[in-house]
């Protein structure tokens, strides 16, 4: 599991992150949603997302790598490890387009296309107590 538990932790409570891919045009960063799955791997699904830029992005483009992002500020109160300041993880990686797939959220109103994520780099920052600094490494 390329993800330690803070940050599977944080990313299993979280429910919309930011996707930049590299189209004919440069980069684009959009709003989607997502799941964690077991495996490590982050399932992104939409409405009609094979229509989407993203989609076409990452289809025309098998060997680019995607940046993932998940952020928040941290609320105040018990536990907080930096109150107030931004905590969050970032996922880099190959992506890959699949059909005919159960969608990671909203099943009947997302379309059966995903983008599966496979991390090769992770980033996280103000999740861990005991290591609340910018953390990277290869996944």
């Amino acid at each position: 599991m390329p993800f330690t538990d803070h940050e599977r932790a944080y990313l299993d409570a979280q429910h919309i992150g930011r996707l930049a891919t590299t189209g004919p045009r440069g980069p684009q960063t959009r709003p989607v949603g997502f799941k964690l799955n077991t495996d490590g791997t982050v399932d992104i699904g939409g409405i009609r997302l094979s229509s989407t830029r993203k989609y076409r992005n990452i289809r025309e483009r098998p060997d680019t790598e995607v940046s993932f992002i998940v952020d928040d500020l941290e609320p105040d109160g018990p536990g907080a490890i930096a109150p107030g300041w931004g905590r969050g993880v970032e996922i880099r990686g190959r992506a890959e387009t699949l059909t005919d797939t159960d969608p990671p959220l909203a099943p009947g109103a997302f379309s059966r296309e995903v983008i599966r994520i496979h991390p090769r780099r992770i980033i996280s920052w103000n999740l861990d107590p005991a290591a609340p600094e910018l953390r990277g490494r290869t996944a």
